[in-house]
């Protein structure tokens, strides 16, 4: 599939390319995106040079759709739908997001990733989308309850990453959603 570029009130998204490396590089200096996420740390251009390139190629195979979300041409956030499976009975993802420290409390991430939830629904066909966060990671909970995701349990040690292992949140919203925000016993 062919990169799309989708925009929000505020915010444009697009596909990062080269011209975004020094930004995506910036902004994953943050020590709170490598606590609470799987991006590198310490993270290097080179991370990003990968990122980039790596995008390009889940684009191309359809693996997983990432943009960044800029507001008058900063960084804001990145939104993706990651481990993309289609299937004729309508496909799923997982939504992944980080949002650039100078950014936050905003409203953009919830914002963009609004954007992206419409998307995979209206024009990927998806039927569920996931969520999932390490355990205490409160503002990503936060912007999946205001998206309008489910809470649907606690993992216990489910999420790898550099760390080691990490107890998990875990929430879905369905295409037949109506995407109201509800109580989440862990909010």
């Amino acid at each position: 599939m062919e990169p799309v570029t989708l925009t929000a009130e505020r915010l444009v998204l697009h596909v990062p390319d080269e011209s975004d490396i020094d930004a995506i590089t910036a902004a994953c200096q943050d020590p709170e995106i490598s606590r609470w996420t799987t991006v590198p740390s310490p993270y290097r251009r080179t991370d990003a040079e990968d990122y980039v390139r790596l995008i390009g190629e889940w684009w191309a195979d359809g693996s997983q759709r990432i943009w960044c979300a800029y507001r008058d041409g900063e960084l804001v956030a990145s939104v993706g739908l990651h481990r993309v499976a289609e299937h004729h009975t309508g496909g799923d993802a997982e939504i992944g997001y980080w949002v650039a420290a100078p950014a936050r409390g905003q409203g953009y991430l919830v914002e963009a990733a609004r954007a992206v939830v419409a998307w995979s629904f209206d024009e990927l066909g998806l039927a569920r989308l996931g969520w999932r966060a390490v355990a205490g990671n409160v503002p990503s909970a936060r912007a999946a309850r205001a998206l309008g995701f489910r809470y649907e349990g606690l993992g216990r040690q489910a999420l790898t990453s550099a760390r080691g292992r990490d107890d998990g949140w875990f929430g879905g919203l369905l295409a037949t959603d109506d995407r109201t925000p509800v109580d989440w016993p862990i909010l």
